[in-house]
């Protein structure tokens, strides 16, 4: 039997997954990490956090099992964040992470100087204030000593590869959230990189994500207790990472994750464009394309009202009281705009709101509120996909939010799409997991790995009284942001 290691280098946690070749998760192991917010808005990781957070875990996945028996190692990881090493590869500084929002004066420079339209023919993306493109101009005008500092740029989940085989790469897919590669060629933009001030050879090699980087360094196969000629993955953007895991590898295939962020992924057989860019048109890890939209508060939204609102953790005993009689019958709205929002809306400015409360209102109207609240912000980016002729009957459900029924019935019924269910849940590493087993020859195409081991364990369709009573609130919410937006400006 062979092992791989599948690694989801989430924004809270690292979350490891041990797999045989029969696709069947062995052991799990979570490390915890903090997360630093030193102004309002801005949000950073130290990258050795990762870095020792990987090394206990992996620790303790493999403490019985033959080193001679891992045959590969993949990761998948938040996208976007900034990482910069100097000539010695140290860190410079902390990450600037992916729900950061700092750059509301240089993604609007990208976006109104450079001009949305160039942005699109050199990236096929427009610039969103968390990209990594954003973040690096960021640094030239507020840190220019560090900024001169840098030899080597990469996202975090590559940061993990690099202390692995010490080799600088990246994948596509994460590549694609940069704003510097040319998506459709799969290469540097240099233009781009002329724009942010940078050079090629700052860059890391681009890889397929299922391509093998390198092996194991010996003194981190001696630290992680593996063998050295384990190969390591170019793995991929979680997103692009939980599509493997999910199977959401086929033309027109959609999947939904209800993370700390909230993603609408399409996969494509071909390179296509919103005409809008209110989608990002990113390369899949899959060796194609996708379509994806991201809110910024997902299931962080519900975490934020039930820990640090509410002060419990019991996030069932929350929402046992809510009945199917309940919903679409709420008469408090929620913005999950707590961290500003991206997709569609891109305005660092917006913030979360709760409208509607009275004095009848009760705790559980609230907490249907938030759930609902991202599923109506989520159901903003399907129309847009649907607005480009994509039509979506179905979508596969993952994330930590995803394991809640109600939230699962909710989004069902708003979206009015039927939710498939997997026996599988844990899309990112395990995706990265099937990457790993592509790389070492397992399978000769993620695809193929894909159609062996996904598999739906459960069907939810949409009930169509519930569904017709939420086409009225949601037309309702569609008014909220619209009519707060300059108030927003206004009291950031």
């Amino acid at each position: 039997m062979r092992y791989y290691i599948g690694a989801d280098l989430g924004t809270s946690a690292l979350k490891l997954l041990l797999v045989d070749s029969c696709g069947k998760i062995v052991k799990m192991a979570t490390k915890s990490y903090p997360v630093q917010y030193p102004r309002p808005a801005w949000s950073e990781q130290n990258p050795e956090d990762w870095w020792n957070a990987f090394l206990s875990g992996v620790n303790e996945l493999v403490q019985d099992i033959n080193p001679a028996e891992i045959a590969g190692i993949g990761v998948g990881g938040q996208m976007h964040g900034l990482v910069v090493l100097d000539e010695n590869d140290n860190v410079i500084r902390p990450a600037i992470l992916w729900n950061d929002g700092r750059t509301d004066k240089e993604t609007d420079y990208l976006n109104s100087i450079i001009g949305k339209q160039k942005l699109s023919d050199l990236t096929a993306n427009i610039a969103f204030a968390g990209f990594t493109a954003p973040k690096l101009l960021w640094l030239k005008n507020n840190e220019p000593e560090n900024f001169s500092k840098i030899c080597k740029i990469m996202l975090p989940k590559d940061y993990i590869n690099y202390k692995l085989t010490g080799v600088h790469c990246t994948d596509y897919s994460d590549a694609s959230g940069m704003l510097l590669l040319d998506v459709k060629n799969k290469c540097w933009s240099d233009e781009m990189l002329r724009i942010c001030g940078i050079a090629e050879g700052q860059m890391p090699m681009l890889f397929e994500s299922f391509e093998a980087v390198g092996t194991l360094l010996s003194e981190v196969a001696s630290q992680l207790g593996l063998n050295e000629n384990t190969k390591v993955v170019a793995g991929a953007g979680d997103n692009a990472a939980a599509a493997i895991g999910t199977g959401t590898v086929t033309d027109g295939k959609c999947n939904i994750s209800l993370g700390t962020s909230g993603t609408v992924f399409i996969s494509s057989n071909e390179f296509t464009v919103d005409q809008n860019n209110a989608l990002h048109s990113f390369c899949h890890a899959s060796g194609e394309y996708h379509l994806m939209a991201c809110i910024l508060s997902a299931a962080s939204c519900n975490k934020w009202f039930c820990e640090d609102i509410l002060k419990t953790e019991d996030y069932a005993a929350e929402q046992k009281s809510i009945t199917d009689n309940d919903l679409g019958k709420n008469d408090v709205f929620f913005l999950p705009y707590l961290m500003g929002e991206r997709s569609p809306i891109n305005d660092t400015d917006a913030r979360g709101v709760f409208v509607g409360l009275c004095m009848n209102t009760t705790r559980a109207d609230m907490v249907q509120a938030v759930l609902e609240g991202v599923a109506f912000a989520i159901r903003d980016n399907v129309e847009i996909a649907r607005a480009q002729g994509i039509n979506i009957t179905s979508s596969t459900l993952c994330g930590g939010g995803a394991k809640s029924e109600l939230w699962q019935k909710i989004l069902c019924n708003i979206l009015n799409v039927e939710v498939l269910l997997l026996q599988t849940e844990q899309g990112p590493g395990y995706g990265a997991a099937m990457l790993a087993m592509v790389g070492c020859g397992e399978f000769a195409k993620p695809k193929e790995c894909a159609d062996k081991f996904v598999k739906v364990k459960k069907t939810m369709t949409p009930n169509t009284d519930i569904s017709v009573r939420y086409e009225e609130r949601y037309k309702k919410f569609k008014e909220i942001y619209p009519s707060m937006k300059e108030l927003f400006k206004k009291i950031k």
